[in-house]
């Protein structure tokens, strides 16, 4: 039963309020569609009701730590606003808390990832290490190289230069032409692929093959850069085969441009490590990071930028014209410092670590369901690839609405469960539970999308 109180806050944020990627207009005049999330605690949010729900996807995979550190986060923001509410990073100047964490951030980072650059968001932060690509490479004397390379499918943000990375027409069209020439290549998508590409050699050769072939295609000396997600999250946790980040690494190296890990989702535990691109043997020249670096706490981003290229952006008298108000802001770069104290000292990595195979196993049970198609995925961060009533395994457009725009949203809510459900050209569940979950609750997750798609395969 909604409260009067719950349709009040709803109805005022749709008079009020535009949210994000969202068809505003369609919520209805009341807001009724809208949930409204009240508190949390623990790996659970409460909406304005007081109903109770699993955080299955940790906020927007922000909320590492789930909702009942509240009480230490807020000691070390007093501190800090007690002591310093605000000083820019700007024009030779700091402040205390942000260079803690800078040096911080190198100490977890992989080899050769000294200096950070500080943002306000994921978006900023890749905005970031392409500004600081181009500086370096015309300050090295190739101010030709003005090209991207990005992944099919791929999300990395949607600011007008970000959006350039994107290929989604319904996300860049809108806007006309990209700021920033991008070529894109495949991401490491198995699903419906030819049986060969099952073993990692083959795979991981035809990977690389095509991606030297678009360089040379573009020409070498026009790229900039390349950037990649560990595991991608866009088209559901896609992980890539063993090689492929040594041989990305091996081809900007040949071929003289950066390689930019965006790790906006998959550092500060997601996976397991540090940084997700530790478990792949990445070595990147810059990493962005934003979400789980705060645990959700307080907004924040970061670009961790490795000393071949901070050898050439420092040189003297270089000037980094490119910054951000609000970055490194004194509160968020406290709340940082104090979530990778409490995620070190109450072994949260390990937690992940000693978890992830039982959640691996419930989730590979998921694919006997005739809905599914494909799991994916690793640490705590899954998806599942759906199937639909069609030969191909297309969905129709009945499927497509009752079942993805509705029955299976509707019934992991319904269940207790928050997941993303995306409903494009290849629908997904996805979950991406707090870092603090322990094994009944991941079975829990499990069990409640199991639930579901078996209702959702009767339907097919």
């Amino acid at each position: 039963m909604t409260t009067a109180a719950a349709q009040l806050t709803a109805a005022t944020a749709q008079r009020h309020l535009l949210l994000h990627m969202t068809a505003n207009g369609s919520l209805g005049d009341e807001g009724e569609d809208l949930l409204v999330v009240q508190r949390g605690e623990g790996p659970y949010v409460h909406d304005a009701d007081g109903r109770r729900y699993i955080d299955g996807l940790s906020g927007l995979y922000c909320c590492q730590l789930g909702y009942s550190y509240g009480g230490e986060f807020a000691e070390a923001a007093e501190r800090q606003l007690r002591e310093l509410c605000y000083s820019p990073l700007w024009t030779g100047s700091a402040h205390p808390s942000a260079i803690e964490l800078a040096e911080r951030l190198s100490r977890i980072a992989p080899v050769d990832i000294e200096h950070t650059f500080f943002s306000s968001g994921g978006a900023e932060a890749v905005e970031t290490a392409w500004k600081i690509a181009r500086r370096y490479h015309t300050l090295r004397g190739e101010p030709g190289r003005t090209k991207a390379i990005a992944r099919r499918g791929a999300y990395h943000g949607l600011t007008i230069g970000t959006l350039s990375f994107n290929d989604d027409p319904g996300l860049t069209e809108p806007y006309g032409p990209p700021a920033i020439d991008t070529r894109f290549v495949s991401n490491t998508n198995r699903c419906g692929l030819a049986p060969e590409f099952a073993d990692d050699e083959v795979y991981t050769a035809w990977l690389l093959a095509e991606l030297e072939a678009a360089i040379l295609t573009e020409g070498p000396e026009t790229v900039a850069m390349l950037i990649a997600e560990p595991v991608q999250n866009r088209g559901g946790c896609i992980t890539p085969p063993l090689g492929y980040w040594q041989g990305l690494r091996a081809l900007a190296d040949r071929y003289g441009f950066l390689l930019v890990a965006d790790e906006v989702i998959t550092a500060f535990g997601r996976i397991g490590e540090w940084f997700g691109g530790d478990r792949y043997g990445a070595r990147p020249d810059m990493i962005t990071v934003a979400k789980g670096i705060t645990a959700g706490y307080a907004p924040l981003g970061a670009t961790l930028v490795g000393t071949k290229v901070t050898e050439v952006i420092n040189r003297p008298g270089a000037v980094l014209n490119h910054g951000y108000t609000f970055a490194g802001h004194p509160l968020s770069t406290a709340i940082a410092l104090r979530n990778l104290e409490i995620m070190e000292r109450d072994r949260i990595l390990d937690n992940v670590r000693g978890l992830q195979g039982d959640l691996a196993e419930r989730m590979a049970a998921l694919k006997d369901l005739p809905i599914v198609g494909d799991v994916r995925g690793t640490g705590f961060f899954y998806s599942c690839e759906l199937t639909g009533d069609l030969d191909d395994g297309a969905f129709s457009a009945k499927a497509r609405t009752e079942l993805i725009g509705d029955l299976i949203p509707r019934r992991l809510r319904e269940a207790g469960l928050l997941a993303r459900v995306y409903n494009r050209s290849a629908p997904l569940v996805q979950i991406a539970p707090p870092l603090i979950s322990d094994r009944t609750l991941l079975d829990r997750i499990a069990a409640i999308i199991a639930g579901t798609l078996a209702e959702a395969s009767s339907r097919i």
